[in-house]
């Protein structure tokens, strides 16, 4: 088994230890930029990243994300540059799981044999596709495990009859959905999440990681009661659309990437 795999697998020996995993948009505002804060993420306190591949009909994902995965459009960032993206980070000494996350149609038109090839060649961990049912993800999964990735899979309150098929499958680790919807900061977290989430618990032995809707410290350390990972997205890519005045001008630029940085490491630091 490769070093790519063992790196999210590893993340996850000690169960013991609650693991932060935030996401961004790459190419918003830039390439660079993205790569500066990627690796300041994980200065404050990143387990692992979600790297955002920027699309123009993003399903799963809120107003926030859109406009920032408008944003990297409007630059030409593409899934290929992400990939790239990865080798660079890789080269530049990070060692922490780069986890893709984009949908079925940009991988598609990419090619699905070369997708996984081009992954594992550059040194990603992992890809989550949130509009690939399971009942469908067949080829992808097979793809993956000859480059010795994983394919995360997610599953919803709504999943239901599906929790223990999608549970069963899970590898890596498995995408709790917390909320309803697409993604987006929310004042409040489901009242029955802790139920959910146990149901999901009995359905698997991978690890849980839990997303949408989580934006502050408080339901960081709420969620992390009952599961192994959180996931924070919209959050940051707020943060960092909040700074982008800062961090588009060069004088102020180091006062941007380090407001965001604070703002992850605040996040992290609810899970110590």
């Amino acid at each position: 088994m490769s070093q790519a795999t063992n790196r999210i697998d590893q993340l996850f020996a000690d169960r013991s230890k609650k693991r932060f995993i935030p996401f961004l948009t790459i190419g918003d505002p830039s390439i660079e930029l993205s790569f500066e804060l990627v690796k300041e993420m994980i200065a404050a306190g990143a387990d692992a990243i979600e790297l955002g591949v920027p699309y123009s009909d993003p399903l799963a994902d809120g107003p926030t994300i859109q406009r920032a995965s408008q944003r990297a459009l409007a630059g030409q960032v593409s899934i290929r540059d992400v990939i790239l993206l990865v080798a660079r980070l890789r080269q530049a000494g990070v060692e922490a799981p780069l986890i893709l996350f984009t949908y079925v149609n940009p991988v598609l038109q990419y090619g699905l044999e070369r997708f996984f090839a081009d992954l594992a060649a550059n040194g990603a961990d992992g890809v989550i596709i949130p509009d690939l049912p399971i009942e469908e993800n067949a080829e992808a999964v097979r793809l993956a495990k000859e480059h010795d990735l994983h394919v995360i899979s997610l599953v919803a309150p709504t999943s239901d009859s599906r929790i223990a098929k999608i549970g069963q499958q899970a590898e890596g680790f498995l995408y709790c959905v917390s909320s309803l919807g697409v993604t987006g900061t929310r004042s409040s977290l489901r009242n029955d999440l802790d139920q959910f989430l146990g149901k999901v618990r009995e359905s698997t032995n991978a690890p849980i990681a839990v997303g949408f809707g989580i934006s502050t410290p408080e339901q960081v350390k709420d969620v992390a009661q009952h599961a192994d990972a959180v996931i924070v997205g919209s959050a940051i890519v707020q943060e960092i659309e909040r700074n982008l005045p800062l961090l588009k001008a060069e004088e102020s630029l180091q006062e941007g990437i380090g407001n965001v940085k604070t703002f992850v490491q605040n996040l992290a630091s609810a899970l110590q």
